[in-house]
């Protein structure tokens, strides 16, 4: 062993060893000892030994040098005098080692729960292999333009997704088709073809007048077995639009009007009447149309649509569509008929749910038992085209479902071993899914009004070709979307695109409101629910724009790292507080309503705290206000909120730019505000107006039309901040409304007091003995004072009644004197 230079030489311990008496060489070795590092290793010399030996027991407490020193000198000495061994070490159990160590209990670890639609209870959620989770949603049928209900489930779905993928760091494939085979599309995409034909061909006024008298006999029928209200109404605005359009067209033909004026009251009439010929052209040729392209350039157009409406919601993409896997479908179809699920009938195969139900292993829905037999909403989810006499009549039950249609004629067609027909609704999901992600997947995501039959008919058939009871471990349904309180329908005229609402509001304003409620509840989409997140995301982006001001406040290195105080402390404990609060909220069923509050506390804690640094004259610590920024900014892209890699807050300028806006502009506008508060100073001293006021219309009509807000704060410098331009005029706008209310509610309070004012003057003006002779309705007769006797009847008034005239006699006395002393001094007017 290598031993240091030990503690005593032969010059330091003779002096020591010098001393008879103990206390006394004590009391010295701990004054020399308290002057030296006597905690070396495991080392010591010879002179260390010889003082040693020198005591007769431990030295007592009080000399904590010595007490130290010694212990060291016991713990490794072995009491050998041998000179040529001044580092031997103890190895006896004295020897000093370690002690015991224990991990800390530490506190009980949160795991993600998902609310589970198979057992519709929270569950913990366990992916099948590790961090990768298969994860399967459904998509749009694609034949109009999407809606808000739509994006209720998107934007829901991308919003789980991202939390798993960002926060819980899971690996996630995400699948999603695109329904472009369907009853609907079918239907839609041969009356559109045939519409269009029949607007080519350029009837004359007197031909559709006809045709529309046709199609509305036809159309009334429809009308008439119609029983669901909504759709009735729907329908009987339909006809009286089509009659409004209908007469103009027929008095104008019968009128012999220009032909310009009959040619536009044609076009009004073609246009109002299109669904309604339309319906009556499918009746008529609707079998004529065979061509594939036909019924693929109608999902083709809307599906392009969806993908840009998702786009401009910020929902991350991934989409295969169906139509890509007929080929699959078919083998899917083969092989459920191979295991004895399904049979063929006239050319379609159905899924035999009575033998399926039966086996041990399978059962048949599993999310909605209590719906079996709703043969309304079976009929729903085959489709309008697959519900007549005939095609029920080939189902061994009722509650039977297609996996393949045989075509009619103007139905699309593939080849299959069972004659030309075309995949069922159900099974596209099945056959897509069951190819990319295999015999199971840990999530199946879709709209609550998926359940029955659609997404139960989608296990059962998928169990039934995997022959397993586990296709779905999760599965997660998106609440409804009502409109102002009620559901959304055309016939409502409350049809909300998503086209529509992101002309009112934002993508984030749009993801806010739904982040603010539960993804598995019902949302209202209403003004109130807009307010609240447009609401919450001014007062998130305030709280960014003042931090981002602290920290571009001028400091030096060391400036940046300030002392914490008691306040500093608190704040940061309650960062914490709420980290782990957010956390646990996450963990339970990604409850991002929680979350949102969460944070909403946190920042009304940091605006506390700056606040009560700057009444005190303080720099807020930067550092912490920081991190704080940091972690809300990154938890809001996380939701998909902020799309921008700015560190901190809302990106400025939109998403499209290559640049940083803000660093690139904010070192100018510093400038520009420093002197401009330089100018106001000398301005305020030299009683210039004029000045200030350009300075407080540069604040207030330049710059925001620039998206710059400077706000101006007594005794502390200017404030500037980056917003959205369109925020700021609408600011603006509000602003000025505001004032334009108060000065109107000022003039219209100072109007009442002149016309009160005027109205006491005008009852100070009458004498009293004329006050009550006006009043003719009342009283017949007066004394010599003008004071009333008796009533209208000749009546002599009541004592009681003379009490109260009196009052009000010698109140009216009063007033008069009042009135003929304002114009004595000349104030009467």
């Amino acid at each position: 062993i290598k031993c240091p230079v030990p503690l005593f030489t032969a010059s330091s311990y003779s002096f020591i060893l010098s001393i008879s008496e103990e206390e006394a060489r004590v009391k010295a070795l701990n004054e020399y000892l308290s002057t030296r590092s006597y905690i070396q290793g495991f080392t010591f010399s010879h002179a260390d030994v010889e003082v040693f030996r020198k005591f007769s027991g431990p030295p007592v407490d009080q000399y904590i040098h010595v007490v130290r020193w010694y212990r060291h000198i016991e713990a490794i000495y072995d009491g050998s005098s041998e000179k040529n061994e001044p580092c031997k070490l103890q190895t006896s159990k004295g020897k000093r080692v370690q002690p015991p160590w224990s991990p800390p209990e530490g506190t009980k670890h949160s795991r993600l729960c998902l609310y589970n639609s198979l057992t519709r209870n929270k569950e913990v959620f366990q992916p099948q292999n590790g961090k990768k989770v298969l994860w399967y949603c459904c998509g749009p049928t694609v034949y109009d333009a999407s809606h808000m209900g739509h994006a209720r489930s998107y934007i829901s779905f991308d919003i789980l997704r991202r939390i798993l993928r960002d926060y819980f760091k899971y690996d996630i494939f995400y699948c999603m088709n695109i329904t472009d085979i369907d009853d609907k599309i079918i239907k839609r995409a041969r009356q559109n073809y045939l519409f269009e034909r029949y607007r080519e061909n350029k009837s004359t006024p007197d031909q559709l007048l006809e045709d529309v008298k046709t199609a509305s006999e036809l159309f009334s029928v429809k009308l008439n077995e119609t029983t669901d209200p909504d759709k009735k109404q729907m329908l009987e605005r339909i006809q009286n639009a089509v009659k409004s359009a209908f007469d103009p067209l027929q008095e104008a033909v019968q009128a012999k009007l220009p032909a310009e004026e009959i040619n536009r009251c044609h076009e009004i009439l073609l246009e109002e009447a299109k669904d309604l010929l339309s319906d009556w052209l499918d009746t008529k040729f609707g079998s004529q149309v065979i061509d594939n392209s036909i019924f693929s350039k109608l999902p083709k157009f809307w599906e392009g649509e969806f993908h840009k409406d998702m786009e401009a919601l910020n929902v991350s993409k991934q989409t295969v569509f169906c139509s890509e896997y007929v080929p699959e479908i078919v083998d899917f179809v083969k092989k459920i008929v191979d295991n004895g699920y399904g049979y063929v009938s006239n050319g379609s195969v159905y899924f035999d749910t009575m033998k399926f139900d039966s086996s041990e292993k399978h059962s048949y829905a599993k999310l909605v038992p209590e719906a079996v037999g709703d043969q309304k909403a079976l009929q729903e989810g085959e489709g309008d085209l697959s519900i007549s006499a005939d095609r029920l009549s080939e189902k061994h039950s009722p509650n039977d479902f297609a996996l393949w249609k045989s075509s009619k004629p103007g139905e699309p067609s593939w080849d299959s071993p069972w004659g030309k027909g075309r995949p069922g609704w159900h099974i596209e999901c099945s056959a897509m899914a069951g190819c990319i992600l295999g015999e199971s997947m840990d999530i199946h995501g879709g709209g609550f009004d998926l359940r029955f039959p659609h997404h139960d008919n989608e296990l059962a058939q998928s169990e039934a070709y995997f022959e397993n009871d586990h296709w779905v471990r999760y599965f997660l349904h998106t609440g409804h979307l009502t409109i102002a309180g009620c559901k959304m329908s055309k016939s409502l005229k409350n049809f909300i695109t998503i086209k529509d609402a992101l002309k009112k509001h934002t993508a984030r304003q749009l993801r806010l409101a739904f982040l603010m409620h539960s993804w598995k509840d019902t949302l209202d989409y209403s003004n109130n629910t807009m307010e609240s997140a447009i609401q919450y995301e001014k007062f998130m982006n305030e709280f960014f724009l003042n931090v981002k001001d602290i920290l571009r406040a001028p400091t030096d290195v060391t400036g940046q790292f300030q002392k914490w105080e008691n306040q500093e402390a608190e704040l940061n404990k309650n960062f914490y507080d709420k980290k782990a609060a957010i956390h646990e909220a996450l963990c339970d069923n990604i409850d991002t309503r929680s979350v949102l509050e969460e944070m909403r506390s946190l920042v009304s804690q940091s605006n506390s705290y700056i606040a009560a640094k700057k009444s005190s004259r303080q720099m807020p610590n930067r550092l912490l206000l920081e991190n704080i920024s940091s972690y809300l900014s990154q938890m809001l892209k996380i939701f998909g909120a902020i799309e921008s890699d700015d560190a901190i807050g809302f990106p400025v300028g939109g998403n499209s730019q290559n640049i940083n806006i803000e660093s690139t502009v904010m070192p100018y506008l510093q400038v520009l505000s420093e002197f401009r508060e330089g100018v106001r100073q000398i301005a305020r001293e030299k009683k210039v107006t004029e000045v200030l006021q350009l300075s407080d219309a540069l604040r207030d009509d330049i710059l925001p039309e620039l998206g710059v807000r400077f706000e101006d704060h007594e005794g502390l410098p200017t404030v500037v901040k980056l917003v959205d331009k369109d925020t700021l005029l609408k600011e603006r706008e509000e602003k000025k409304k505001i004032e334009e209310e108060k000065k109107r509610k000022k003039e219209e309070a100072a109007r009442k007091k002149q016309q009160q004012e005027a109205a006491k003057l005008a009852k100070m003006k009458i004498p009293p003995h004329e006050m009550f002779k006006s009043e003719h309705d009342k009283y017949s007769m007066f004394d010599e004072n003008g004071f009333p006797t008796h009533d209208t009847e000749g009546k002599e008034l009541s004592k009681g009644q003379i009490k109260k005239l009196k009052k009000l006699y010698e109140t009216q006395e009063k007033l008069y004197k009042e009135y003929l002393q304002m114009v004595q001094n000349g104030s009467a007017n």
